[in-house]
C-alpha cells in the first residue's frame, strides 16, 4: 500500500476514489483497519469474506436461519433466550436487552417501535462502521426479530450523516429483504408485518443519546428528553421504543441459534458473551478485535501486536472521551463490567486508545474539554456552564495563567465536574468530567 503523491487539478471526487489506493467502495471487504480476534469470531465472522451486498451470499453463509428459528421459538420463546444470554447493551450503558424487550412486549400501546442506534459518534470508536458495512444484513435480520419479540411494526436505523458507505450498504440489505419477503407485510410468509427505514443524522454526539434520537427522527433539535417516562413506555411519537446499540444486535444471532444458556458460557458470569474493541492511538495494529469478555487489557494490547510509537506507553484512554484513562501498571485490568466498575473505569462503547510517552497528554486532555463543550446542546445549565468552565480552568491551568494555585484550580474543577455528573439531564453532562477525573487522580496530570 505505497502512497504516491500526485498533484493536479480538475477532477472530481469520483476520480480520487478511483485512484486511491485505498478504494473499498467496490470491493467486498470495506475495512481499511486490522480485524482479529481470540478464538472464534462469532459478530465479525463474515466482515470481509461474504459479500456484504448479495442477500443470496448471506444466506449460504447462515444468513436469516436465525429469523427462521425466531418465528419458531415465538416472542416469549425469543426474549427467554436472550435473557438466558446475559445479552448487555455494547453501546455503553449495559442495560439487559432482554428486559428492554419484554418491557416494550408488555405494553399496552400496540403501535411500537424498534431502533438500531447507528450514531457511532463517540470519539475512538468504528466497530458499528465495520459491521454496517461489512454485514448489513445480520443487522437487518437482528432487528427483525426484536420487532417480532416486541410486537414493533417498524424500525429505524439511526445511522450518524459521516457514514455514508455504510447507510447506502444497509439501505440495499432493506431493499433487498423486502424483494425477497423477508420485510414488509408478511415477513418469511408469517403474519407479521415489519419494515425498516434509514435516517440520517446531521454530526450532532448528543443524537447518540436514545432520547435525542427520537427528536431528530420525529425532525425536531437533537436534545435529550428527561426520564422518566422510559423509552420502553413513551419513546418515538409518544409510543413503546426499543432502542439498540449495532453491536448488541448483532449478539441476537447467534443467540437465537445456539441457545441462551450456550452463550451465556462465553465470558464471564456477569459479563457474557464476546466483546468488540477499537484499539487505536500508538498500538502496531489498529482495527476492531472481538474477545471474550474478561481479557486482559494487556492480552487485547498484544493482540493488536503492542505498543508503537516509541514503544513505551505511557496511558490509555478507555471507553473513548467519556472514559477514563489507565497506568501502564494497569494492563492486568480484565475487561468486564464488574472489573472495571470495581477499577472506577468503564468499557463505555469499547475504545482503548494508546499513548505512548512522547505525547503531550495536556493537548489530549484539552482537545476532550472542547470536544465536550462543543458537544454539549445546552439544554441543561450543569452542561451547558459546566462543561465550558472546565476548558476555561484546564486552559489556565496548562498556560500557567492560574486563579490562584493549581490545587485550587483542580478543586474548582472537581466542583464542576460533580456538579455536572450529578445535575446533568443526560450521558454527556454526567460522563463529561470523567476523563479530565481520571487525568488528575490516576495519571496524575498536573502533580508535576
Amino acid at each position: 500500500d505505497d502512497a504516491m503523491g500526485v498533484l493536479g487539478g480538475g477532477i472530481e471526487p469520483d476520480d480520487v476514489l478511483a485512484a486511491s489506493p485505498r478504494n473499498t467502495r467496490n470491493t467486498q471487504s470495506t475495512q481499511s483497519t486490522q480485524i482479529g480476534g481470540i478464538g472464534e469470531l462469532r459478530l465479525l465472522r463474515r466482515v470481509g469474506t461474504v459479500d456484504p451486498t448479495s442477500l443470496d451470499a448471506y444466506r449460504k453463509a447462515g444468513g436469516y436461519k436465525a429469523l427462521e428459528q425466531a418465528l419458531k421459538l415465538g416472542p416469549e420463546g425469543i426474549i427467554r433466550e436472550v435473557t438466558d444470554a446475559k445479552l448487555l447493551g455494547r453501546g455503553g450503558a449495559a442495560f439487559p436487552t432482554g428486559r428492554k424487550w419484554d418491557a416494550v412486549r408488555t405494553q399496552a400501546e400496540k403501535t411500537r417501535y424498534i431502533i438500531c442506534n447507528a450514531d457511532e459518534s463517540e470519539p475512538g470508536t468504528f466497530k458499528d462502521r465495520v459491521l454496517l458495512t461489512g454485514d448489513p444484513f445480520a443487522i437487518v435480520e437482528a432487528m427483525t426479530i426484536g420487532a417480532y419479540a416486541a410486537g414493533c411494526s417498524r424500525g429505524y436505523v439511526y445511522i450518524r450523516g459521516e457514514y455514508p458507505l455504510g447507510a447506502e450498504r444497509v439501505q440495499h440489505a432493506i431493499d433487498r429483504a423486502r424483494a425477497a419477503g423477508l420485510l414488509g407485510p408478511k415477513v418469511m410468509g408469517h403474519k407479521f408485518a415489519f419494515d425498516i427505514e434509514v435516517r440520517r443524522g446531521a454530526g450532532a454526539y448528543i443524537c447518540g443519546e436514545e432520547t435525542a434520537i427520537f427528536e431528530s427522527i420525529e425532525g425536531r433539535r437533537g436534545e435529550p428528553r428527561n426520564k422518566p417516562p422510559f423509552p420502553v413506555q413513551h419513546g418515538l411519537f409518544g409510543k413503546p421504543t426499543i432502542v439498540n446499540n449495532v453491536e448488541t444486535l448483532a449478539n441476537v444471532l447467534p443467540i437465537i441459534l445456539e441457545g441462551g444458556a450456550a452463550a451465556a458460557q462465553i465470558g464471564t458470569r456477569d459479563s457474557a458473551g464476546t466483546r468488540l474493541f477499537c484499539l487505536s492511538g500508538h498500538v502496531t495494529n489498529p482495527g476492531v478485535y472481538e474477545v471474550p469478555m474478561g481479557t486482559t487489557l494487556g492480552e487485547l494490547m498484544a493482540l493488536a501486536g503492542g505498543v508503537a510509537g516509541s514503544g513505551t506507553l505511557q496511558c490509555a484512554l478507555l471507553g473513548g472521551a467519556a472514559g477514563a484513562f489507565v497506568r501502564p501498571d494497569e494492563m492486568s485490568l480484565k475487561l468486564t463490567h464488574e472489573d472495571t466498575r470495581a477499577a472506577g473505569v468503564s468499557l463505555g462503547s469499547g475504545v482503548v486508545v494508546a499513548f505512548d510517552d512522547t505525547v503531550d497528554m495536556h493537548d489530549v486532555i484539552l482537545r476532550i474539554a472542547k470536544f465536550f463543550r462543543d458537544e454539549s446542546c445546552g439544554q441543561c445549565v450543569p452542561c451547558r456552564v459546566g462543561t465550558v468552565r472546565q476548558e476555561e480552568a484546564l486552559h489556565r491551568i496548562v498556560s500557567g495563567r492560574t486563579l490562584g494555585s493549581v490545587a485550587q484550580e483542580v478543586a474548582l474543577l472537581e466542583e464542576v465536574g460533580v456538579a455536572m455528573r450529578d445535575a446533568s439531564i443526560c450521558g454527556l453532562g454526567q460522563t463529561a468530567y470523567a476523563a479530565v477525573e481520571s487525568a488528575i487522580h490516576r495519571i496524575g496530570l498536573f502533580n508535576g
